[in-house]
This record gives structure tokens, sequence and C-alpha cells, in this order.
């Protein structure tokens, strides 16, 4: 009866850890040259996208709506890696894994604030190809640079909005056991896992959220290119087809590196079968391997940026 009561006690009080414990891979060799491997991905991802950034800002002929969600698309890639792999690199090579609650809060918050960006960023891309491609003689009066700014702005305010809401309501759990978090980084699902108290308020959000800022959004992307597709059809000759088509090769690679790795994760957790080790690994690769991958799409899929890149070069050299 005693055991009992203690147990209703230790459930019933609300107990607010004052640090995290981040466990990350367990008993793996030579696991440290993994993570100075995405040290050197992490450097690599901030001089390239910060390359896109500046070809962008200095060549006039790209600042027109498509380079402004482009340039919007690789801040988000930037500061995506920002808020996961120095993180990873302290915590795992320096052997730095305890974080006070606040800054799992904080970490938790722009570890999923960039990556849910990044997705309505595509679907804005997405939007842009539709119209150019289903109306092309309304593209110029319909996509402005302001209407992309406004829903660039959009898209931040509903992103934080609905990231704020998942991160807030991990304020109302109690963690009276254990708080080792078994992932890479303050990791939603492994965190409000640990709570003591009902956690169903958490896992409804965060089904809500994967729904909204990552099945929506790759359902739009499917529809808009089912649409532009009976468009093409529409053109007679197969050059015509081709060159229309073109113009949406870059942007159908940047939605196959970010999705299928980010749902190849979430299909793989959901697997009782795979590692702990594999999924923790995995994770930290979806979140690092498309912010590699994306910028050199842009230069080598881009005719204007690779033409653009050659002008200031040209200009540098008189």
């Amino acid at each position: 009866m005693s055991s009992l009561n203690s147990t209703v006690q230790l459930y019933s009080l609300f107990v607010r850890p004052q640090r995290f414990y981040i466990n990350g891979v367990i008993n793996m060799p030579y696991i440290q040259y993994y993570y100075i491997f995405l040290s050197l991905v992490y450097v690599i991802c901030v001089l390239e996208n910060s390359f896109i950034i500046f070809i962008i800002y200095m060549e006039r002929s790209l600042h027109t709506p498509k380079y402004v969600v482009l340039l919007n698309l690789a801040v988000a890639d930037m500061c995506a890696s920002t808020a996961i792999i120095p993180k990873m690199i302290e915590t795992f090579l320096f052997n730095s894994r305890f974080i006070t609650y606040e800054a799992c809060l904080a970490n938790m918050f722009f570890a999923f604030l960039f990556p849910t960006i990044q997705s309505l960023t595509l679907v804005i891309l997405a939007y842009d190809r539709f119209v150019a491609i289903c109306f092309p003689l309304n593209y110029h009066i319909i996509i402005t640079n302001n209407w992309m700014i406004v829903i660039i702005t959009i898209v931040w305010c509903f992103a934080t909005a609905m990231i704020i809401t998942l991160v807030v309501l991990i304020t109302r759990l109690s963690f009276c056991k254990s708080t080792v978090i078994e992932s890479s980084f303050c990791d939603h699902g492994p965190v409000y896992r640990l709570a003591c108290n009902d956690n169903f308020p958490n896992s409804i959000m965060a089904f809500i959220s994967i729904a909204v800022l990552l099945f929506v959004p790759l359902i739009l992307i499917i529809l808009s290119y089912a649409c532009i597709l009976y468009a093409l059809l529409k053109i007679a000759s197969l050059e015509g087809r081709w060159k229309a088509f073109n113009t949406c090769t870059s942007h159908l690679m940047l939605v196959a590196v970010f999705y299928l790795t980010i749902l190849g994760i979430y299909f793989a957790a959901s697997s009782s079968t795979l590692h702990p080790n594999a999924r923790i690994l995995s994770t930290s690769l979806s979140r690092s391997i498309p912010y590699l991958l994306n910028p050199i799409i842009h230069v080598l899929k881009t005719e204007e940026i690779k033409e653009s890149i050659k002008k200031i070069f040209k200009r540098n050299r008189v």
C-alpha cells in the first residue's frame, strides 16, 4: 500500500528538471570521426549557402520573385544546419552532453523551425512553377517581388506559431523519472515521451505538425506538378515541352532530396526493428546532407545562376 502511495505521489508531483542528458549513439567505435565529418559538412554548407546568397544579392538580374524565394531557401538551409550541427559537435565531440531545460527547448524550437521553413518554401517554388507554366501570359502580373515577400512573411509567421505551440506544450510535462534523451539533439518525440504525466496533447500536436508542415506541403507540390504535366501535354512540340519542363528540374531535385530523406527517417523510426543508433545517425544525416546538396543543385541546374557567376568573375577580372 505504501509503495502504491509513493507511486501516486511521484506521478502527481510536477517536476521540471534543471537539465537533460543527450545520450546520442551508444557503444559505436570511431564515432568521433563521424562528428568530424559533420563538422566538415557544416563548414561546406555555410560556405555554399553564403555563396548563393551573395550571388543573388549582387546580381541585379536575379532580383526576381523566383530568386527571392531561393534566397529564403538558402537562408533557411544555413540556419537549419547551424541549429543542429554545431550543438551536436559540442555535445559529442567535446563530450558536453548535459543541456539545461531552457536551452533544450530553444534547441528544439530552432531545430524544427528551419526545416519547416524549407518545406513551405518548396511549396512556394512549386506555386511559382505552376503559374509560370500554366499561366505564362499572366506570370508577371500574378508573381511579383512584393507578393513573394508577403507569402514568405506569412510562411515564417505560420511556421513560428506552429513550432512555438509544439515547444510550449513541453512545459506542461513533468519529468519525474528519466531525463536521458535518446537522440542526438533535443528531439521533440524522445523528449515528450519521457514525461510522467499525460503527454497525449503533445502526441496529437506532433501528429498535426507532421501532417500540416510535411505531408500537406508534399501533397500541394504533387498537385501542382499534376497541373503542370497537364499543361505540358497541351504544348504541341516536344522541344517546347522539354524547355518548359527543364525549368522545373532543379525544384524537383530539391523536393526529392528534402522529402525523401525526411520521409525515410519517419518511416524508419516507426519500425521497431531499427536499431536506436541507426535511427539517430540517419536523423542527423537527414538534417545535414540536404543543406549540403541544395546549393550544388542551384548552381548546376539553374542556368541564370551559372551565367551570373560568370558575369561576377568577369567583372572582378576587369
